[in-house]
């Protein structure tokens, strides 16, 4: 949880001395200390030795490496000018930090043939049941697989500390299981079935994530095929409806979760002879479920041609559950690509909260429905015996530039 230190103590008798932060502060590496200045000017500049960090009123200070920071808080104003100088040194926590998942905030799953088993639904389990397990299946190395579902389908994580944003380094890893096909390993197509992330900084410092998220532009995102502000509405499943079979005999309702999307698009999550439990989140009460976002073009060809030889390919990088987890690099993420509804750059100095979000809408016959999986995250800025790191950035993600 991160250290949030409110500093307001304002009096009405010395308004000019009373500034509401110390002279000293000593925090954890990679926790926040959330500065709040008692007096008001025109403008304010903060400085982190000597450097002009921010000039908004408040500002939240972090740090990766243990150091003596020297801090400056000018502010300007004709009537009132106020300079101050304070030190805040950062220490090395006293309980190390883990390099992975401690905390599952948010399990989402949109409707899915894995869905009610990864994790396994049990008769009367609630939405904090469902959350208690996905957390215990994906923190530190448990590496048991969830899935999202289909298109939509989330959830939302993070650590016991804040992941720094660290220049030119990937700053995050998370793994899935995809997987490329025996014949043409070479194109990279398989069952790659990717994930879109979004990425948090707990800027109201209340351990909740409810602040602005942004998503990690991957190789597709400016892309004309890719679509932004897609939203999908599912239906649970009518229990009175006559189960419908395709000519191949896998699948035996295929009008079973019906769906509409915000182009008009009608659709079916159909139920195929591998999977007989609901495909619908069994603990959500409500009968529809929508989710928004930016959608992936289609990435599956039927090489096969009737629909019996589904191969899925990977995009270049980006994306969770796209590329073998063998692939260090390919399933790591730089904090720097993140971007906002526009398509903006974006500048965060960290995230406190990680979302991983099914990014296609597609159906692939007996394969059914694409659906992101995941079984664990790591912070790549910590520590970790026997696992190599991909930093720094590979050459292809070092090239691509944000618009």
């Amino acid at each position: 949880m991160p250290l949030c230190t409110l500093l307001w103590g304002c009096s009405d008798e010395i308004p000019m001395v009373n500034l509401g932060i110390d002279d000293v502060y000593y925090i954890s590496r990679m926790q926040k200390l959330d500065l709040h200045p008692a007096l008001t000017g025109e403008r304010y500049e903060w400085y982190v030795n000597d450097s002009l960090a921010s000039v908004e009123k408040d500002y939240i200070f972090l740090a990766g490496e243990e150091n003596n920071y020297k801090m400056e808080l000018k502010i300007i104003d004709p009537e009132t000018p106020y300079d101050f100088s304070f030190y805040i040194h950062v220490l090395h926590e006293e309980i190390e930090y883990s390099p992975y998942i401690s905390k599952v905030y948010e399990y989402c799953p949109a409707p899915g043939q894995f869905v009610n088993e990864m994790p396994r639904y049990e008769e009367g389990d609630t939405y904090a049941d469902m959350l208690r397990k996905a957390e215990e299946s994906i923190s530190g190395t448990n590496d048991i697989m969830i899935t999202l579902g289909g298109y939509g389908g989330y959830v939302t994580f993070g650590f016991d500390h804040t992941v720094i944003n660290v220049p030119d380094e990937y700053d995050f890893r998370i793994w899935g299981n995809a997987f490329y096909e025996l014949l043409n390993p070479e194109e990279r197509g398989g069952s790659a079935e990717p994930g879109i992330v979004m990425v948090s900084y707990d800027t109201n410092c209340n351990g909740v994530p409810d602040d602005e998220w942004y998503e990690l532009a991957g190789s597709e995102y400016f892309k004309p095929e890719t679509r932004h502000n897609y939203t999908i509405t599912y239906s649970r499943p009518d229990p009175d409806i006559i189960p419908e079979e395709d000519d191949t005999g896998f699948l035996d309702n295929v009008k079973y979760i019906p769906w509409i999307d915000s182009e008009g698009s009608k659709g079916y999550i159909s139920k195929n002879t591998f999977h007989s439990q609901s495909y619908y989140p069994l603990w959500i009460t409500d009968d529809r479920l929508t989710f928004s976002g930016t959608c992936l073009a289609s990435n599956s060809v039927d090489l096969g041609g009737m629909g019996s030889y589904y191969v899925l390919y990977a995009y270049d990088w980006g994306y969770v559950d796209n590329h073998p987890n063998d692939y260090s690099d390919l399933n790591s993420f730089d904090i720097s690509r993140a971007v906002d509804n526009e398509g903006n750059p974006v500048n965060i100095p960290g995230v406190d909260f990680i979302r991983v979000y099914t990014g296609l809408n597609q159906y692939c016959g007996w394969l059914g429905e694409t659906s992101t999986e995941l079984s664990r995250a790591q912070d790549l800025h910590l520590e970790n015996p026997g696992v190599p790191l991909p930093n720094p950035l590979t050459k292809n993600q070092k090239q691509y530039k944000i618009k």
